[in-house]
């Protein structure tokens, strides 16, 4: 049998998990000429649920990811490289004419892979984008209106200081397309699109996405189970239990322990795969560990032993606030009702190594 549970990269049915109001909202709201900025931590499944949406609406879409671009060509670039995979080169060929700046394209003829780049410019790349953006514009149509993508749209800030006011000032003239701006760095986001001097302020209807609800989950993670276990539902919980809820780390364990079940070990499956998993990354865990200044040691400590060090008396309201915030950018720590450690297993691996 093939194992039920996927991690780590985008993933559609059979293994998309619920969602079905998220994912029923964003497809609805692309039907209207809005634009939609989806907030979560890392790994919480929103680029997935995203995909899912755009492809039910049978629609053309452009997706890039932001943390991969290096530079406003690169940026002007890779995005016309979405649209060519999108529309034939022989389409776009009157519109390439056009640019002010003849972008470089090359096939493999191999792979028919498009390579498409820019050359350095005067102008740090902003005729490129304006060129690449106004193409997009002419080409959706009202029976085939494009969708654009970005996924972790705070990294625009890395990229340069200036692209948000140009990007916002050519987005805000056009009709007929939907942009979706994707975020895990949720103090970034808010900043991008909730401060009010901000290019982007209230430039999209801000959705957040939360954990996929406790008896949602469980119920697909126990009918996942109920062919290699006479248990299903109390391996769910226990699943549940130590991952509370995360989708990534859910799927992750309930990967390995579908496996230790299928391979016929019915006894401590989960803690056999929690083991597992951990001496698997204990090398990155130390060196995390190691790169943690004493500080932020000492938050990670005290929110692994269940306490809030945004109360902890003993030590400045500054110092801690400070280390949170540190910790939350960098993605160690999530905060919902609590603060978490992000990824449970290296919480394990902490309260095992450096408490006990």
């Amino acid at each position: 049998m093939e194992n039920p549970f996927k991690f780590g990269s985008l993933v559609d049915a059979p293994y998309f998990t619920d969602r079905v109001k998220e994912l029923d909202y964003i497809v609805q709201f692309l039907k209207s000429e809005n634009h939609l900025v989806l907030m979560s931590p890392r790994r919480f499944g929103k680029s997935s649920l995203v995909k899912k949406a755009v492809v039910q609406t049978q629609r053309p879409y452009l997706w890039l990811n932001m943390q991969a671009v290096l530079s406003k060509e690169d940026f002007a670039a890779k995005l016309l490289k979405e649209l060519l995979n999108q529309i034939k080169l022989e389409k776009m060929k009157h519109y390439l004419r056009n640019f002010r700046i003849i972008p470089s394209i090359n096939m493999n003829p191999m792979t028919d892979e498009l390579s498409v780049s820019f050359q350095p410019s005067t102008d740090n790349g902003t005729t490129a984008i304006e060129d690449v953006l106004n193409t997009i514009q002419k080409v959706s149509t009202p029976q085939n209106k494009l969708i654009v993508v970005f996924d972790e749209f705070q990294s625009i800030l890395e990229i340069d200081k200036n692209m948000d006011k140009q990007l916002r000032s050519i987005m805000q003239e056009q009709t007929g397309i939907n942009y979706i701006f994707l975020g895990s760095q949720e103090s970034m986001m808010t900043d991008i699109f909730e401060r009010v001097k901000s290019p982007f302020y209230h430039f999209g209807m801000l959705m957040r996405l939360n954990k996929i609800p406790y008896e949602d989950f469980k119920s697909y993670i126990a009918d996942r189970l109920k062919d290699v276990s006479e248990q299903p539902t109390q391996i769910a919980d226990e699943i549940l239990a130590f991952t509370s809820c995360h989708p990534y780390y859910t799927q992750q364990l309930s990967f390995a322990v579908w496996n230790n079940l299928e391979a016929g070990k019915n006894e401590d499956v989960l803690q056999l795969a929690v083991e597992d998993i951990i001496t698997t990354h204990d090398l990155d865990y130390e060196r995390l560990w190691l790169n943690f200044n004493k500080t932020d040691k000492y938050v990670m400590v005290s929110i692994c032993e269940g306490n809030n060090p945004a109360q902890d008396r003993n030590q400045p309201t500054s110092t801690m606030t400070s280390a949170l915030l540190r910790l939350s950018k960098k993605g160690y720590i999530i905060r919902s009702d609590r603060y978490e450690i992000e990824d449970p297993f290296f919480r394990k691996w902490i309260l095992k190594n450096m408490i006990e």
